[in-house]
């Protein structure tokens, strides 16, 4: 096992109740359709709309073309900005999908208070609430508040992403699932070249929290007992007192423990198409396979060695999606 026991099921913890967190948004954006009962006819109730005037193509097949090409664009638009290091427009970047991001998902939660003051105004207290949450996280990270963001990050992500994979004209159970069953693949073979082949993806995260002091995933430091001690030391050394500059700017080596953003958000983003498509159960099972594989893959690290875990994440989705398919559904 590559972390500690103790580290490893903070991480999985985590994942797992963004996950929860995931589906919680995704059907507070499940739409509501309404039967007039004298005509018979069946309307769209916009309750459970997307906020901030956010839609999603109507049009299935371009939808899904169009997010693969979006997801590469926006990989390659990366590239560019870490080649060059613009990093103020990196960190701007971040702050406005993290901004967006946070009021999905709290608009999600304000819309099922029974306060009135907060369903009425729900749309502006989520903006409210994620501009200075996202401006913490983004300007003056430390690790509890970029943690506790990420558990709302994804949702809300997820929830702008699902309705494009949907089909629901589709009869059969593959013309259902095909496109994100096709998109975890395709992510799944993207990450394992990117770890094992190129390494893009190891330069990425060091990029992003050696010069940009901000990742995006999950990210918990652990140091040694050792360490620990010494910093001990040094803090009851000079309690009261002015510690030195020296002293002060001592590096001190500390494990970092990560998980890249989307080994969480793909995992949302299929179970959400399920919740929708399938309900909950099926939703469920998708969930489940995702944090056994995980689990499994954080068994299995070795130190010092770099993992992919969208190959592991996707197998472990795919078995689940035949368990749900010949139990279930």
């Amino acid at each position: 096992m590559k972390h500690k026991l103790s580290i490893t099921i903070l991480l999985l913890s985590i994942f797992l109740a963004t996950q929860f967190i995931g589906l919680f948004v995704v059907n507070a954006y499940t739409p509501i359709t309404i039967t007039n009962p004298q005509t018979g006819e069946t309307i769209h109730s916009p309750t459970n709309d997307l906020p901030f005037g956010l839609q999603t193509p109507d049009d299935e097949q371009p939808g899904f073309y169009n997010l693969i090409f979006a997801f590469i664009f926006a990989i390659a638009i990366i590239f560019i900005l870490m080649k060059y290091k613009w990093k103020t427009v990196i960190r701007l970047w971040f702050l406005a999908v993290t901004i967006l991001a946070l009021a999905i998902s709290l608009y999600a939660f304000l819309k099922m208070s029974h306060y009135q003051l907060l369903t009425t105004n729900c749309s502006l207290i989520a903006l409210a609430i994620a501009i200075p949450l996202a401006s913490l996280k983004i300007f003056k990270p430390n690790v509890y508040s970029h943690n506790l963001t990420e558990l709302l990050i994804y949702p809300g992500i997820a929830a702008v992403f699902i309705p494009i994979l949907l089909r629901p004209t589709a009869t059969t159970f593959i013309g259902k699932i095909w496109p994100i069953t096709t998109l975890l693949i395709l992510i799944s073979l993207y990450d394992a070249w990117a770890v094992w082949k190129s390494g893009i993806m190891q330069k990425m995260a060091k990029f992003q929290m050696n010069e940009l002091k901000i990742f995006g995933g999950l990210m918990i430091p652990s140091a040694s007992k050792k360490v620990k001690d010494e910093i001990k030391n040094i803090k009851q050394k000079y309690r009261g007192k002015k510690i030195p500059k020296k002293i002060k700017n001592k590096k001190f080596k500390v494990n970092l423990a990560i998980l890249g953003g989307g080994d969480i958000i793909f995992p949302i983003i299929t179970a959400g198409v399920f919740l929708r498509t399938f309900g909950l159960i099926p939703a469920l099972f998708v969930t489940a396979g995702a944090f056994i594989a995980l689990t499994y893959l954080f068994a299995i690290t070795k130190k010092d060695k770099a993992y992919p875990a969208m190959p592991y994440i996707t197998t472990g989705i795919l078995v689940a999606i035949i368990l749900a398919k010949l139990t279930v559904i």
